[in-house]
This record gives structure tokens, sequence and C-alpha cells, in this order.
């Protein structure tokens, strides 16, 4: 029997959160907003092989000195949505590793080079993105916020079902 695919996000902060899936749920169309406002670090990890993948992030968590910075660089138009730009060097480095540490069965979305980003609005009109971006942009100040962990989610066809969350530092 095949497993679902599991989805690998980053755990934010709170504060961060909660701004960001309030955006989420006022931009992105309400009957396809299935899930919360996430970063995604992987989008298809073999489901069948969760426990491994667990245990590989417990691991690689808590060589994590602390909640790693990230940085809200800018307001990025995709065509048919918007999202945030996003940076991170400590978070690219064990995003890096973990890539190494799953390749063999990275797909070839998740083969792609990392550009972390927050998607607050897509699937939709691309006029209507466009005039979104143009009111974020127009209002938009650099910020930053901690990533607390990692947060790893069984893809169910639409919603996603929580699987675990391995925070940073904790031994």
């Amino acid at each position: 029997m095949p497993h679902d695919p599991l989805i690998l996000t980053l755990d934010l902060d709170e504060a961060a959160f909660a701004s960001f899936d309030a955006q989420r749920r006022r931009y992105f169309p309400a009957a396809l907003n299935r899930i919360p406002a996430h970063v995604t670090l992987f989008h298809h990890l073999p489901g069948e092989e969760e426990a491994g993948i667990a245990a590989t992030l417990l691991a690689e968590a808590r060589r994590e000195s602390g909640a790693p910075e990230v940085a809200v660089t800018g307001v990025r138009f995709t065509g048919r949505g918007v999202a945030y730009a996003l940076a991170s060097d400590a978070v690219s480095r064990l995003r890096g590793r973990l890539a190494a540490s799953f390749a063999p069965w990275l797909t070839a979305q998740d083969r792609q080079g990392f550009r972390p980003h927050l998607t607050v609005q897509n699937k939709v009109a691309p006029e209507v993105a466009r005039t979104l971006h143009r009111e974020l942009a127009a209002a938009f100040v650099p910020t930053a916020f901690p990533a607390r962990g990692l947060l790893l989610w069984r893809y169910l066809g639409g919603p996603w079902e929580p699987r675990g969350r391995f925070p940073f530092g904790e031994a």
C-alpha cells in the first residue's frame, strides 16, 4: 500500500505565524485555502520512510544552537499570486544538510535551488495578484522572525496532517 507523501516546513514563531496566516486567510481564495501559512523546505518526501526522516529531523534540529533568524526581504509577484521573499543563511545551511540526507528521495522540485518564501495569495487572476503585489510592496518594511524548529506533515490530497514537531536546539 503506498503511503501519502510528507512535507517539511519551518515552525514559525507565534507572532510571525499569526500575521502571515491572517494575510493568507484574507488574500487566498477561501475555497482553495486548506492549509495554514508555511515555509516549505521539502514538498514531497516518501511517506513510507517517515520513521527514518523523523530521526534525521530530530538529530538536525538538535544540532541548531537556537532559533535561527529568518529575514523577510521583499514581496514577490508569482504570476497568479503573491509571496514574501525570505532569507536565512542558517536555514539554507540546514536545508542543504537535509537535502544531502534525503538525496535519493528528492523530486525534481525539491532538487531545485532553495528560494524560501511564504505565499499569502495563489491561484487568482494575474491582475488580482498584481494589485495585491503593488499594495503589499508599497507598505513593505523589512523585518525578521525566529524559526522555532521543523514541522513534518502528511499530504492528504489537499489538507495536511501534522506528523511531528522538531524544535531547534532541544536535547
